[in-house]
């Protein structure tokens, strides 16, 4: 791709905004569904920020038709969401719950109605409870109960929906759910993380075939959450090796089986005292690699990494948790003077531009979208109720220039999804964090649009910047 102006993305780049079902729906037991593991790890006193939890969110499951206003208003070309799994079949098994997929279906024709590309995420972590009773995705046969359930969504809404993404972040649904507990089920073991990372790719292998079985012209996909990474110091071969280390634990392990049909060996390696890999099966890999019409990248930070210092401690870093596999031979840095987020994030647009141009270069071709980017900070309205969040819009507009400056050295990306449309529930932070381009009063659940939401309204205006 090429840009005559180098501030303007190619015709029909395609403009979104992101959510996730548990983060907003609330309607928790409403219409015959059933808990998730987000359900019961809320719930579970001490696992969330204040006790919060997805209950009623941002209303969404009531306000879906107001909130499809609002992305009208913001002038989205698509609009990425995630279907609730114990929504529409409840407990994972069996048949498909008729008034959990209306609510999809009349989400779907709202959004059709307004001109919006409606972009499925089947899984964004809200794994039926049932089935984490039966194992979870350490489990084999999770991968067989998801390729159902896929099957099922499909069959339901398929004549009205092109673009099909498997999973969102099996990195964080391994790593977070079932090594460091921080994410639920809450569980730390580190052996059933990789399990887990296997038994979601074989599921998302199997979900790809069962669409493209029901409609070849299907596209489907993986958002796969990705990082730049940079040693702390670039002389040391220690921290060379770490980059490596972390490298394969946060990208290659998901992209190599993915795009090229085979775990990292210098990965298995380093993860030998953990797991012997005994899980992947005959033609498991082959079911993994299925051919894909799109890959999403979620980018946030960019990851600085060294080797451990036994007389320095770690900073203390949610996804550097040692009890995360591999990680332990490493330390994450914090460099001074880099601006971070609410989440103690660094902000670091061109870790993006590095991210999707790595990605181009060393993996088969495939067209690329930021599935998710974004910020949380703290908002604070003025004496009129408005929200200038000055700090998130300019993180939008350096990221967007990031993307500007991938596709101008080749990256084939085709669309942006900002996270998030609305303020919601932020996971284990409950609503303590806010990422949304539309504030949400959770008292009232009036919306509010935010400057952050003004500006992407111009750029999605112009397909571009200003300047």
């Amino acid at each position: 791709m090429s840009n005559i102006d180098p501030l303007t993305f190619p015709p029909g780049f395609l403009w979104g905004a992101a959510t996730a079902s548990y983060q907003i729906e609330g309607a928790a037991a409403v219409d015959g569904r059933t808990p998730s593991i987000w359900d019961t790890f809320s719930h579970t006193p001490g696992r969330t920020k204040g006790g919060d939890t997805g209950d009623v969110a941002c209303d969404h499951y009531n306000r879906y038709r107001e909130d499809v206003k609002l992305m009208a208003d913001l002038g989205l070309s698509s609009y990425r969401f995630s279907i609730a799994w114990p929504r529409v079949q409840p407990g994972g098994r069996g048949s498909i719950n008729g008034k959990g997929i209306d609510f999809y279906q009349r989400l779907v024709d709202e959004l059709l109605g307004h001109g919006i590309t409606p972009w499925v995420t089947l899984y964004h972590w809200d794994l039926p409870q049932e089935l984490e009773d039966a194992g979870g995705w350490p489990a084999r046969d999770t991968a067989y109960r998801f390729a159902e359930y896929a099957a099922l969504v499909h069959g339901a809404l398929g004549d009205r929906i092109s673009n099909w993404t498997t999973l969102n972040e099996p990195w964080c649904s391994a790593f977070l759910g079932y090594a460091s507990g921080v994410h639920a089920p809450g569980r730390k073991h580190a052996p059933d993380a990789l399990a887990a990372t296997h038994h979601l790719l074989l599921g998302h292998g199997l979900a790809v075939q069962a669409i493209r079985a029901a409609d070849p012209a299907a596209k489907a996909g993986i958002t796969l959450n990705l990082y730049a990474i940079s040693p702390a110091d670039p002389s040391q071969e220690d921290d060379l090796d770490a980059v490596r280390r972390i490298d394969g634990l946060a990208n290659r392990i998901f992209l190599d089986p993915v795009l090229r049909g085979a775990y990292p060996e210098d990965v298995r390696q380093d993860l030998a005292g953990v797991s012997d890999f005994g899980f992947v099966q005959d033609g498991d890999l082959e079911v993994v690699s299925t051919p894909l019409d799109l890959l999403g990248i979620n980018y946030y930070s960019r990851h600085v990494v060294g080797a451990p210092d036994p007389d320095v401690p770690a900073e203390p870093y949610w996804r550097a948790s040692t009890s995360w596999p591999g990680s332990e031979h490493v330390r994450f840095h914090k460099r001074p003077g880099h601006p971070v987020t609410d989440m103690d994030w660094e902000v670091d647009a061109p870790g993006l531009t590095e991210t999707l141009v790595r990605v181009a270069r060393e993996y088969p071709a495939i067209p690329l979208y930021v599935t998710e980017n974004g910020a949380a900070y703290v908002d604070v309205p003025d004496a009129n109720g408005e929200i200038a969040d000055i700090e998130r819009a300019e993180y939008f507009d350096a990221h967007f220039r990031a993307c500007l400056d991938a596709i101008a050295q080749g990256a084939p990306l085709h669309g942006y999804f900002a996270w998030s449309l609305l303020d919601n529930f932020e996971w284990a932070w409950g609503y303590t964090k806010r990422f949304g381009l539309v504030a949400v009063d959770y008292a009232t659940q009036t919306r509010t649009l935010k400057t952050s939401g003004h500006r992407y309204r111009e750029v999605i205006r112009r397909n571009g910047l200003a300047e």
